[in-house]
């Protein structure tokens, strides 16, 4: 008789409730068809991760890999994401030389993906800086898992600022597709004139950047998109709050009876203004870094259930572009998908907290905001068997182990001692991390469509 499971992986199971110590999940082609404790059943192949964590394969919410070299980058930074337990990126629209704002660009990105992904990946869209609010049904139609606009102006073609009329005129069409909308959330006005005030005084050191985008900055920006979304019944996501504030503002428009919501990236976890000083361009991303007293700040509003999940927004800028005695010339954003899970791991062991947490906010509700849940971000019988192995220890993370590409293998976590390291990464029921190296192949990932509103 044939064995009834085509692979048991056994370890200690974390789902978003509890810890199944001795566990087993046993899968059927690429779904999981069985999850247990104990002795595990037959099956061909079974595979011993006793003593290691088994999550769910991260669901990064929101990164980038194609802001530097076009849709080139989508091969070296989904290697990155199986390295790191990152079994679905969650890819914004940014792209070089144009950004995905029609139904045709997402076409030939989906090709992209299908030829040269290593792991699974959703889609986000959005809208030319003019005339570009026609294209959302068809780009909701298409299967994009969100929305993104922008308050603050990086490129006018790229990643341009959305001026206040054309954005309602959006959230309005965004609405009746009931996708949500996330906003890059800063004030442009604000920022410029500080950033030309620092500029006059001769100053362009690193904690210049924190101080020409001050709190203030974000908050502005917050209350903004958050009246705009109550006015047209739009779900509003900030795509990263550095700020305990924002998620305060966030549940404040949710009692007046808004979709308002807010993401933290992993970064305002755990690093400071200290930070930038000490690496300069490889500590910039926007927003910045806040004073160290935030962090406490924003683990209360995790605690408390305020944040929607936890992200990476990983950048992966080449070298070139994050070197320079001016940190306004340096490009903004970091390196960051490799190092998710061990981080953030990290992050809760420090303070006694539980790993199910992690099951819960980099994986179940960032699938969950996408319409991805329950095929992705979950650990339940139906679901894709994603899945990311930690074995539990002391690791110095190390950026020469970056699988990416070479002049992309840099890390503000450089040098970091990490309570745990990605044993293995399952995706639809197949190891493509072994620990060591990657043994997806470009195309093994593919496309995911939005599945619910």
């Amino acid at each position: 008789m044939p064995a009834p499971f085509d692979r048991v992986i056994r370890g200690d199971v974390v789902t978003t409730e509890t810890i199944l110590r001795n566990g087993f999940i046993a899968t059927r082609g690429e779904t999981i068809a069985a999850i247990g404790q104990g002795e595990a059943p037959p099956a061909a192949e079974i595979l011993d991760h006793s003593g290691r964590l088994i999550l769910p394969g991260l669901v990064d919410g929101h990164m980038h890999t194609s802001s530097a070299l076009g849709w080139a980058g989508i091969a070296g930074a989904t290697r990155s994401a199986a390295a790191g337990g990152v079994t679905t990126c969650c890819d914004m629209p940014y792209d070089v030389p144009l950004p995905v704002t029609d139904a045709g660009k997402l076409a030939a990105k989906i090709e992209w993906v299908a030829r040269t992904a290593h792991v699974d990946m959703a889609l986000y869209g959005t809208i030319t800086k003019e005339g570009g609010v026609e294209a959302i049904p068809d780009l909701a139609a298409a299967g994009i898992s969100a929305f993104k606009l922008s308050t603050y102006e990086y490129d006018a073609v790229r990643f341009p600022r959305i001026d206040h009329p054309t954005m309602l005129d959006a959230f309005a069409a965004i609405a009746k597709t009931g996708l949500p909308v996330a906003i890059h959330n800063e004030d442009q006005e604000l920022v410029e004139r500080l950033t030309a005030t620092a500029r006059a005084a001769g100053r362009s050191d690193p904690i210049m950047h924190c101080r020409t985008r001050p709190p203030l900055a974000e908050t502005m920006a917050d209350l903004d998109i958050f009246e705009m979304g109550l006015a047209t019944g739009a779900h509003v996501h900030i795509a990263h709050s550095s700020l305990a504030r924002g998620f305060d503002i966030a549940a404040a428009f949710r009692g007046m009876g808004a979709q308002a919501t807010g993401e933290a990236c992993i970064q305002y976890l755990c690093m400071t203004e200290d930070d930038v000083v000490r690496l300069g361009g490889f500590g910039k991303c926007n927003p910045p870094f806040r004073e160290a007293a935030e962090i406490p700040r924003m683990w209360e509003a995790l605690l408390a259930d305020r944040i929607a999940y936890v992200s990476t927004d990983h950048a992966p800028w080449p070298r070139s572009r994050k070197i320079g005695d001016d940190i306004f010339a340096c490009s903004a954003g970091l390196t960051g998908i490799q190092s998710f899970a061990p981080l953030m791991f990290t992050l809760l062991d420090e303070r006694g907290l539980s790993p199910t947490m992690m099951a819960i906010y980099c994986a179940e509700r960032s699938a969950k905001l996408h319409g991805l849940w329950p095929k992705k971000g979950a650990i339940r019988v139906g679901s894709d068997c994603d899945l990311a192995v930690l074995e539990p220890g002391a690791f110095v993370f190390d950026q020469a182990d970056i699988v990416d590409r070479q002049d992309q293998r840099w890390s503000p976590y450089h040098g970091r001692t990490m309570r745990a390291r990605v044993a293995a990464t399952f995706l639809r029921g197949q190891t493509v991390w072994d620990g060591t190296q990657v043994l997806a192949t470009p195309g093994t990932g593919r496309f995911v469509p939005r599945g619910s509103r």
